[in-house]
């Protein structure tokens, strides 16, 4: 008994425990992504200047959380101020005389371990619902999930600020039971998505109206009809649980601010502009400090540019409705989308009401990601395979003696198809699509390409090409030169000059026209670097 009794947590521990490998691995292996540089630069503004001016269009909660482990290697910040945050990132970790494997190391360390810590997350979530055999096949998808993996590798803010959502809306399902306990919990997880990603507004709505479905935290009489004192009275009180939820959500966010510059030293940018009309009516009356509604008006300027996307195999602009749909079905494991609509079905049927804490959410989230105006990734959905994995181990609800034959054999066939991408979890598409090898022909930038493989293509060029010139377009935030790359730039010659290796990054061949796309027609591709780098010979 007591052996059976330990098999349980030493399950747990290796699900997380090749999970934690997993990231780290990649961790260590890749050059910083587009976006880390400015993010882990505002970190260290924010430790050492507690000052609010870099990177004002997220809030600071995920980057408080890199600057904790950046601490431990005291980088050198010596950067003019008010630059451009861009060049900011580039100065810190390759100009200003600081190690950019060990800066980047010590800011994604403090994202995989909440990555793990959501893990468990799901764990108990899944074991409220449906038992604790539930609980492990949620974990099992969880901790497989390639998406989970690459973006929990970094140091962005995707993962936690879906985190922090998925600890909201589990505190509002526990609080069903003990709403003097998680009501104000569930307002704390609120106030950490808040303060981690603006987007996460939009489930704001949805969590105060799960609050609502709380028992109030006053004891309740008996009911004595619709009509009754009584009745009205427990309603008042679970509207006032649910503004309890909100006022301590927005709490949240102002101490986050607070933590980083007490005396929120902020200058709304002249160059801004506002709005008006309802949409600027209402990040007006956001109840939050001046830099975060200002903030969410960087964010509106960016939603109304037109970007550039590319989907199963076509460039275009603008954005398509349907774009995260369609790149999630490329980038999930098959075995996985089975579980979840499996374990959607089984809670529609047999627990609607937890269907809703799960579904409701998602949904919206969903809805509002597929209005964007940048179809750049599945990181803008990774509630998804969060939220969705809790669904999923509730098919241990079905009552069928054999249920857990497919479900394991599902669940075995995601952790195999995770194993064989490893360590390229980033470029990662399921066997319908082609694998990890081919997601390049159907998406671009963070699907696939991010400007991770520096490392990769410097020990590539060295081993197998050593000598040959060397032509590189590269997509991303790292500097070549910084790791032993000597290039020039194909885009700034003729192109009958360009002889020997062409690199180029996947996201460039994907949007690929003009002097680019001549090239890479009368071109020969001769290798792949960590399945985000094309190595070309002319």
């Amino acid at each position: 008994m007591l052996r059976r009794r330990l098999l349980y947590p030493l399950a747990v521990v290796l699900l997380l425990g090749q999970m934690a490998f997993a990231m780290v691995t990649t961790a260590v292996q890749q050059s910083p992504t587009i976006d880390e540089p400015v993010y882990v630069a505002t970190a260290e503004v924010y430790r050492q200047q507690h000052s609010l001016v870099y990177n004002p269009e997220h809030p600071p909660l995920a980057k408080l959380a890199m600057a904790a482990g950046l601490a431990f290697v005291d980088p050198k910040l010596d950067a003019p101020f008010r630059v451009n945050q861009s060049y900011l990132g580039r100065h810190v970790l390759y100009e200003a005389g600081n190690n950019p494997f060990e800066l980047m190391l010590a800011a994604r360390l403090p994202i995989v371990l909440l990555t793990l810590l959501f893990g468990l997350v799901v764990l108990f979530f899944a074991r409220d619902l449906a038992g604790p055999w539930a609980g492990l096949l949620a974990l099992a998808l969880y901790a497989f999930s390639p998406d989970l993996i690459a973006h929990g590798a970094l140091a962005t803010l995707d993962v936690p600020a879906a985190g922090f959502v998925l600890v909201t809306i589990w505190m509002l399902w526990r609080a069903r039971s003990r709403p003097g306990l998680y009501l104000p919990l569930a307002g704390v997880a609120l106030g950490a998505a808040l303060a981690t990603r603006m987007n996460t507004l939009a489930v704001v709505p949805v969590a105060l109206l799960l609050a609502l479905l709380a028992p109030a935290v006053v004891k309740r009489a008996p009911l004595a009809g619709l009509r009754s004192r009584e009745t009205w009275r427990q309603l008042g009180l679970r509207v006032l649980g649910a503004i309890g939820v909100g006022l301590i959500a927005v709490a949240v966010v102002w101490l986050v601010y607070l933590a980083v510059d007490p005396r929120l030293r902020w200058t709304t940018p002249a160059t801004l502009p506002h709005p008006g009309g309802l949409k600027g009516l209402a990040v007006d009356l956001l109840p939050f400090p001046q830099a975060y509604r200002d903030g969410v008006l960087i964010q509106f300027v960016f939603e109304s540019r037109t970007f550039n996307g590319f989907l199963l195999g076509e460039a275009y602009r603008g954005a398509l409705w349907y774009y995260l749909p369609v790149a999630l079905v490329i980038k999930t494991p098959l075995g996985m989308m089975l579980l979840w609509l499996a374990g959607v079905v089984t809670l529609l049927i047999k627990k609607w009401i937890a269907a809703l804490y799960l579904l409701l959410p998602a949904g919206v989230l969903m809805l509002v990601a597929m209005t964007g105006s940048r179809d750049y990734g599945t990181r803008y959905v990774i509630f998804m395979p969060m939220l969705l994995a809790v669904a999923a181990g509730a098919v241990v609800l079905i009552r069928w003696r054999w249920t857990w034959i497919p479900a394991t054999a599902l669940a075995a066939f995601v952790g195999v198809s995770s194993l064989l991408t490893f360590p390229y979890y980033l470029p990662y598409s399921n066997e319908a699509f082609g694998g990890t090898s081919n997601t390049h022909n159907n998406l671009h930038d963070s699907n696939v390409d991010w400007g991770q493989d520096l490392p990769r293509l410097a020990e590539r060029l060295r081993t197998k090409y050593p000598g040959e010139p060397v032509w590189l377009v590269y997509k991303g935030s790292g500097v070549p030169n910084y790791y032993g790359i000597q290039s020039r730039n194909p885009l700034t010659v003729p192109v009958d000059q360009v002889r020997g290796l062409l690199v180029v990054s996947d996201s460039r061949v994907a949007l690929a026209r003009n002097q680019l796309k001549r090239l890479l027609d009368s071109s020969t591709p001769i290798d792949q670097v960590g399945y985000s780098i094309t190595i070309y010979r002319r």
